[in-house]
């Protein structure tokens, strides 16, 4: 008997042991695969950065390399030739934006200049003594006179057997910070001795890695697979836990980095870990109880064997009695038959009513937008055009937080919960829920009519942005299922501003089989075993529009299904008073 107890749960706990392997398993391979994904993205990121600031201190060199061979600077022997000279070098650098242009000497004095801000003499720079060597001089500092940072590129001004001294250009770090500061993750230029001297994040400006004291610092580094993971601690504008990626940047001398938060990777290899012991474990609640009922079963089947057969001992004298006993024994093992077909099935709707139900229908539409915002960005890549590669990879970056949202929502609408209402624009969820189903109606070449303009501009209801869009991406697929097969395909939207704000979807499809269970969970007209859906989407749809006091209905028009959405406009006393 112990034995049968022992072997009756260690069947249970060995399968959770496996679905715990499997779900850690899952997230590995799951958490390597959103770093790879996380890090050519951020590569792209660093790319364009770097790219935008060597481009922007570029104009500074060609500056100063123009403007060396003016004739204005020919002859600076007097002090009147050197007050022109400093004249035409002011008006240089304030057309220019530049902090200071300014002309020196061979031995380093400076003869003219616009603004001075580097002193008489420069002959001690780095950048002076390597234009007397005939060769481009580049370096930055940190003025001493009011604390600014400066790059500055010297143009060697060649004469007659020798240099005869160089045009030195400084360009605003602060001003060429300004265009991209706070656009990407943070990312930081460092020197070659470590010292972040270019930053989108002001509190990373002069911070070098492993200074002692120095504020964030880096307590670890951790490789996953072949991407570096630094721990950060100290700041709340940086990641905890970001990736590390760095390249070389020989031409402005200085070495480009980028940190970026790893936990949405983290959250996604989660997510996938916990869909795979969801379903797992699913499973195996399923068959645990379709192993007790066939035990209980079979322990009913051994009793009643054992009554009959001490009846049939018994009453072995009586053939009347005897024959009696036989036809009950039949016929309890037919109903015992029965009884076990009827658990079968209902072992099937017990499955059936266990599976993760919309989780892939919901999230089938935001992934199909970020495969299309994907290709999008590869060719506009491919043509050169960094900004709109940069709006593509934006708006993936819109879909996975939306994604999250969908989940967040489906998960809420599971126990019941509604998820704080407030002013929704309808134009801008339909146009959502259009943006979102785009690509599968153009692969299924259906015509979608739906002018925004009309509205005459926002149409603000009460509800909720995510789930309201979600609603009308499930009407949008219903109506595209409907009109498989059909020649013309047209899908029309239009918006009524009355009382009650009314949203009609009306396809050209074959109309609403039965109209009285179109709302009911599992009811579908497709095939069994389709892919296309489990039959939950307008019963879906429906909890979402009643959550927020509003209302769903459908009707046959003769020429297809109209759906009409009704919500409640938004007042502005309403949200005040809930508010209070």
């Amino acid at each position: 008997m112990k034995t049968q107890h022992y072997l009756r749960w260690s069947l249970p706990a060995g399968f959770l042991v496996a679905v715990a392997a499997l779900a850690l398993a899952v997230w590995s391979y799951g958490y390597r695969q959103a770093l790879t994904s996380l890090a050519e993205r951020s590569a792209a990121d660093l790319a364009l950065a770097s790219d935008r600031v060597s481009t922007q201190l570029q104009v500074y060199q060609e500056l100063a390399v123009l403007t060396a061979e003016h004739p204005g600077l020919a002859d600076l022997s007097t002090p009147a030739a050197q007050d022109e000279a400093a004249k035409l070098l002011r008006a240089v650098a304030d057309k220019t934006a530049a902090l200071d242009v300014f002309f020196a000497a061979a031995d380093g004095r400076v003869l003219a200049a616009a603004e001075g801000i580097s002193g008489p003499d420069v002959a001690d720079q780095a950048y002076f003594i390597r234009a007397m060597q005939g060769a481009m001089g580049t370096g930055h500092a940190v003025l001493q006179k009011d604390g600014r940072r400066a790059y500055f590129y010297a143009a060697p001004v060649f004469r007659p057997g020798g240099v005869r001294g160089a045009l030195v250009v400084a360009a605003d770090v602060n001003d060429v910070e300004q265009t991209w500061r706070g656009s990407l993750p943070a990312v930081y230029f460092s020197s070659q001795n470590g010292e972040v001297f270019i930053s989108n994040r002001a509190e990373l400006l002069f911070w070098r890695r492993g200074a002692e004291g120095q504020t964030p610092s880096v307590t670890g580094r951790d490789f996953h697979s072949e991407h570096e993971i630094w721990t950060v601690r100290g700041s709340p504008y940086l990641p905890a836990r970001a990736l590390h990626l760095s390249v070389d940047l020989p031409l402005i001398g200085m070495t480009g980095e980028i940190l970026v938060d790893v936990a949405p990777a983290r959250r996604i290899a989660m997510l996938q870990a916990a869909a795979v012991a969801a379903v797992c474990l699913a499973f195996g609640a399923m068959l645990f109880i379709v192993m007790e009922r066939r035990r209980t079963l079979a322990e009913a089947n051994a009793v009643l064997e054992s009554r009959v057969e001490q009846r049939t001992r018994d009453l072995s004298a009586a053939n009347t009695q005897l024959r009696r006993e036989v036809r009950e024994r039949e016929e309890a093992e037919a109903a015992l038959k029965r009884a076990q077909q009827e658990l079968v099935q209902a072992g099937k709707l017990s499955a059936l009513g266990q599976m993760s139900a919309g989780i892939s229908h919901e999230l089938n539409q935001p992934l199909m937008a970020i495969q299309q915002y994907a290709e999008n960005g590869a060719a506009f890549l491919e043509r050169g055009k960094a900004e709109r590669t940069g709006e593509n990879l934006g708006r993936i970056a819109d879909m996975a937080a939306r994604m999250a949202r969908i989940i967040k929502n489906l998960r809420a609408f599971a126990r019941n919960e509604s998820e704080p209402m407030g002013q929704v624009d309808l134009v801008q969820v339909i146009g959502t829920a259009v943006e979102l189903t785009a690509p599968r109606l153009k692969a299924d070449q259906i015509d979608l009519r739906w002018n925004a303009a009309a509205c005459g501009g926002p149409v603000h209801a009460w509800g909720g942005e995510v789930r309201l869009t979600q609603v009308f991406v499930n009407l949008i697929n219903n109506a595209s299922d409907a009109m498989q097969g059909q020649v013309e395909k047209v899908i029309s939207i239009s918006v009524d501003t009355g009382p009650r704000l009314q949203v009609r979807v009306q396809d050209s499809g074959p109309g609403i089989k039965e109209p009285e269970k179109m709302f009911d969970p599992f009811y579908s007209t497709k095939a069994v075993g389709s892919s296309e859906g489990m039959g939950l989407g307008l019963s879906i749809s429906y909890g979402l529009v009643q959550s927020f006091g509003g209302n769903i209905r459908g009707a046959n028009t003769g020429g297809g299904a109209v759906f009409t959405v009704e919500l409640e406009p938004w007042r502005e006393a309403e949200e005040k008073g809930d508010a209070a």
